[in-house]
């Protein structure tokens, strides 16, 4: 495989993965667990700038306050959208986890269209109106609105729309969100440690080590992405972003044992017909995109 597919493959793959990471760490509390991910990403991609000698951005940006202010909002959406992830994991809520990332494309077509005054396709309409005929009917199948799921696609989509737009690119952008966050990780990790509250460094070699890995494991998939990214057409890039709640679907179902019953799986088979129809018509948008530039 080539190595940008194989690059963008992997990173959904890693993110789909994710829950068995997490799972490890049950007795660890979200909000600890988020700080330590920010506080060992940082870490890390402060280390590859270091070796790669890439700091001109940061006194450009130090310059820039919209850029900033930019970049704090989108530090703020991602250290939410980690958090309600990280406690949905660890509160059996597996598949609303991946629910909320089958969803997060469809939303990303109303961001398009409230935001950046795009004008979806009917063909796109109807996708999402079917995606929201899903959601209807979950909220009325189980009782309430899959909170948890929607949350997760709306933080996701805000953080999407404003990464689109920023002027960094993925390292110095990440490293700029973690800057942000660190104060408040930091801050709140020490805090733990001198209450005794803290699960790093309480003889535990093994927690000790996946707190550790927190940085490698929110960082390579990361940097995967925007490898791959930039070396294959968005048609492509969109098939495989179903990669990784497909993975987190399968391990809720046959992993965890979450309840998956014929009332549940009605509203799941709604949106999966809505991305259906969503990727198909992207796929045909493309490709006569592609013969009128050949043309």
């Amino acid at each position: 495989m080539p190595a940008g597919p194989l690059a963008a493959a992997l990173s959904y793959i890693l993110w789909g993965l994710f829950p068995l990471y997490i799972k490890q760490l049950a007795q660890v509390p979200a909000l600890e667990l988020v700080a330590h991910r920010s506080w060992w990403s940082l870490v890390l991609v402060l280390a590859l700038l270091a070796g790669q000698q890439r700091w001109a951005w940061l006194g450009q940006v130090l310059r820039a306050p919209r850029t900033l202010a930019a970049f704090a909002c989108s530090s703020l959406l991602l250290s939410a959208n980690w958090l309600i992830y990280v406690w949905a994991v660890n509160d059996g809520r597996v598949l609303d986890a991946s629910l909320g990332y089958f969803i997060n494309p469809l939303f990303n077509v109303l961001l398009g269209y409230a935001v950046l005054h795009e004008r979806p396709r009917p063909l796109q309409w109807a996708a999402v109106g079917l995606a929201a005929a899903g959601v209807l009917w979950l909220a009325i199948g189980t009782g309430h609105v899959p909170w948890v799921s929607l949350a997760l696609a709306a933080s996701f989509g805000l953080y999407g729309l404003l990464r689109k737009t920023a002027a960094l690119g993925a390292l110095e952008g990440l490293a700029l969100e973690t800057l942000l966050q660190a104060p408040l990780a930091l801050g709140w990790l020490l805090w733990l440690g001198t209450q005794g509250r803290g699960q790093f460094g309480q003889g535990d070699a093994g927690t000790d080590l996946l707190l550790l890995l927190a940085g490698p494991a929110t960082a390579v998939p990361l940097l995967l992405f925007a490898f791959g990214a930039r070396r294959i057409t968005l048609a492509t890039l969109g098939l495989l972003q179903y990669l990784g709640p497909t993975i987190q679907f399968a391990l809720g179902v046959f992993v965890y044992a979450e309840p998956f019953d014929a009332r549940r799986g009605l509203g799941f088979a709604l949106i999966w017909a809505a991305l259906a129809l969503y990727s198909a018509e992207s796929w045909r948008v493309l490709r006569q995109q592609r013969r009128a530039a050949t043309a």
